[in-house]
């Protein structure tokens, strides 16, 4: 940032231009710093612990709720929220560890699936439990209901100013179970 952080109104009625004021300016960076601190904690314990990377996490979380374990590529892709290049490189190393597979498309020869593999399967079943046991313990066990409450309908807010008409990841689900299913069903609990 630097310099002063006075803002400046636009002519637009509300609309601020140049720096961050001080209350934005205090909200912006602890925000970033509480992202940065706790996935680099998660990421840390999870390699630490059960020798995954994030990144491997969050593809066997996907297949392993996927329908017969499996995903296209760009499904995984969209899932993961990846670019193509990151989700090939990443797919083709943990191929080569045994957790994936890929296996043609039956109705499409061009196409492949992304299957998890039994290696992948042990490897998510023992790390998934580490993984909840670190979010309560870095994340829900020092919020209070009420601030859990109240951080899961900002992000809901700023999901929707970055992606309009999608709603978040659960847009479905309340994260209560009143919409009649479980709390947002097993992924919520497993990606960090």
């Amino acid at each position: 940032m630097g310099g002063s952080n006075v803002a400046e109104v636009g002519s637009d009625a509300g609309q601020m231009r140049g720096w961050l004021d001080s209350r934005e300016e205090l909200a912006w960076r602890r925000f970033l710093s509480v992202h940065v601190r706790l996935r680099r904690t998660l990421s840390r314990e999870l390699q630490r612990e059960a020798g995954l990377s994030d990144a491997d996490y969050v593809v066997l979380v996907h297949l392993s709720e996927a329908p017969r374990d499996r995903l296209r590529p760009y499904e995984l892709g969209d899932a993961a929220e990846w670019e193509k290049s990151r989700l090939s490189h990443h797919l083709t190393r943990m191929e080569r560890r045994g957790l994936i597979a890929r296996e043609t498309c039956p109705t499409d020869t061009r196409g492949a699936f992304i299957v998890l593999t039994s290696a992948g399967r042990a490897a998510i079943e023992a790390a998934a439990p580490l993984h909840v046991e670190h979010v309560r313990r870095w994340f829900l066990s020092v919020l209070t209901p009420e601030q859990l409450d109240t951080l899961s309908e900002i992000s809901v807010a700023l999901l929707a100013g970055l992606d309009p008409g999608e709603g978040g990841l659960d847009s479905e689900c309340d994260g209560t179970g009143n919409d009649g299913s479980a709390p947002c069903s097993g992924g919520a609990g497993l990606l960090d």
